[in-house]
């Protein structure tokens, strides 16, 4: 068997147990998934993939997983708690300006 070292990284919980998820579903296990990404560094001379800036759009409700969902509406209540609420009109003249709709 070949020698191994160890790796440790943090990562968000949520994160962590999506990733897991699916390569369970695939049957890889998460060292694994991590050494094939090395190994595709190594070949690659870079990251193995385009890193791009999210388009900055707006948020869409069949976008969203639940909890996704529950966040930013939570997001939301906290806004109107704290006073931080716009005009319908406002918003509308945000929305054409920044995104043309």
């Amino acid at each position: 068997m070949a020698r191994t070292s160890n790796i440790f990284a943090r990562v968000e919980p949520e994160i962590k147990e999506q990733a897991e998820q699916v390569l369970d579903s695939v049957g890889i296990p998460m060292s694994n998934a991590v050494g094939m990404f090395l190994r595709q560094v190594v070949l690659q001379q870079g990251i193995p993939f385009e890193l791009k800036l999210p388009k900055n759009t707006p948020l869409a409700y069949g976008s969203l997983a639940k909890e996704q969902f529950d966040t930013e509406i939570e997001k939301g209540m906290a806004d109107v708690k704290e006073g931080r609420v716009y005009s319908a009109d406002d918003i509308e003249a945000e929305m054409k300006r920044d995104y043309g709709v």
